[in-house]
């Protein structure tokens, strides 16, 4: 039976810890993935078989099948310690039947018990590090990568989505993201890259990459890319628990602090984003007394803390305008100016399209549709913006702002062709339904 949603959101916390944990145990970046994907579909088939989504049940039988299919279902006592086990024990069969290029492995798996290869090195505890994820971040934004091999692989390996998520992301097909995955994964096996915590000089070299990838994870979560939910909370969470531990490694960078505070603030409106049956509320309808106080507090700290730092980046200009949004008691007393020009700055300091659409929205808020409307003809050429329904759908409300309601009917109707999100395609297709 499928595994509940419950199960399914554990699942996807858990992926990364566990990955991270044979990473470091046993190396084999990508035999380990294999390994960790195995043992995932073991427990979706397992754990609610019995139809107890408590997790009441203790731990179930690991005998059957590869990567421990089998036993009597229910989700057990420690979720993390099940999947390490499953997931060791089938990577341990893969490395053995890899004699011909895992020797080494294959030696100890032909003299050593089952349970002693299960244990971790001396000295290590059993249980993995708090930082085991975060290691598992910079690995997979080593330089021997190329950038969007790097952000690919750290989707799929930290942030849990899938192929075909991170397809759409990058409006390529899935078969080209696959290949690009498997890629990653071979040349970081191939420059014998080790699990552990990079040096100093690693992380300033990487932590470009590893900023980018947490934004795409928590873009993701805040609006799918596709399918019938508008969020994926798991993924926002994810994507926060994670900047959270890379600022408790480097509190005085002011892009990873901006970075946490942009997140916040923008989090912080999650309760206000859908109605009752799941359709989408924009900005400037939302009822802001359901918005995440407390996190708009810790926020706006972040926001002035992060700016304190010098230069001041993209994610600390990003995070100052989601201030300024969330510092206005209602959608009328938001500061456009001062947005306007920190859309400015950002534009100088991180140019590009999607800077330049939020540009023109914001430019449209302050002097009026018809310049933002001129802003948006300098996007119509470019390649990433051709297939993507934001372009559609801020073209059509500036027009309808503008008066023009036919071609913003008509702007909305095609915005809404182009996306895999059912809440977004609903309210599309009725803003285009309610200009007749």
């Amino acid at each position: 039976m499928p595994a509940t949603a419950a199960t399914e959101d554990l699942l996807r916390r858990l992926a990364p810890q566990v990955l991270g944990a044979l990473v470091r145990r046993y190396g084999h970046f990508d035999a380990a993935e294999d390994a960790v994907q195995e043992a995932l579909l073991a427990a979706a088939r397992q754990w609610d078989a019995d139809g107890d989504p408590a997790g009441g049940a203790g731990e179930v039988s690991e005998a059957g099948g590869a990567g421990g299919a089998g036993g009597s279902g229910g989700r057990p006592q420690n979720p993390l310690g099940w999947l390490i086990r499953v997931a060791s024990r089938r990577l341990t069969d893969i490395l053995r039947a890899e004699e011909a290029r895992r020797r080494r492995e294959e030696r100890v798996a032909a003299s050593a018990p089952r349970d002693e290869l299960l244990a971790p090195p001396p000295g290590e505890s059993r249980a993995p590090s708090k930082d085991d994820t975060l290691t598992l971040l910079f690995l997979c934004c080593h330089p021997v990568l190329g950038h969007e091999a790097r952000t690919a692989l750290t989707l799929r390996a930290v942030g849990g989505l899938t192929t075909a998520e991170i397809a759409r992301a990058y409006l390529v097909p899935e078969a080209t993201m696959a290949q690009r995955v498997s890629r990653a994964k071979r040349r970081i096996k191939e420059a014998g890259a080790r699990f552990v915590p990079p040096g100093e000089r690693e992380r300033a070299e990487r932590l470009g990459d590893v900023l980018h990838v947490l934004y795409l994870i928590f873009n993701e979560g805040y609006t799918a890319t596709a399918g019938s939910s508008l969020q994926r909370h798991e993924l926002a969470g994810e994507a926060i628990r994670l900047t959270r531990a890379l600022r408790a490694l480097l509190p005085a960078n002011g892009e990873v602090t901006g970075l946490l505070a942009l997140m916040l603030l923008t989090d912080a409106r999650r309760a206000a984003r859908s109605r009752p049956d799941g359709s989408l509320v924009p900005l400037d309808e939302q009822d802001r007394t359901l918005w995440d106080r407390g996190a708009v507090t810790e926020g706006l700290a972040l926001v002035t803390e992060a700016l304190s730092h010098k230069p001041v980046g993209s994610y600390q200009l990003q995070a100052a305008i989601a201030a300024v949004h969330d510092e206005a008691a209602s959608a009328q007393d938001t500061d456009w100016p001062q947005i306007l020009a920190l859309y400015g700055l950002l534009e100088r300091v991180a140019p590009g399209p999607v800077v330049t659409l939020n540009h023109a929205v914001a430019a449209a808020m302050v002097h009026g549709p018809r310049v933002g409307l001129s802003m948006l003809a300098a996007l119509e050429d470019e390649p990433a913006m051709e297939r993507h329904h934001r372009l559609g759908a801020v073209r059509a409300h500036l027009l309808e702002r503008a008066g023009d309601r036919e071609a913003a009917r008509a702007a909305y109707s095609a915005a809404a062709e182009l996306t895999l999100s059912l809440p977004e395609r609903r309210y599309l297709l009725a803003r285009a339904a309610r200009l007749g």
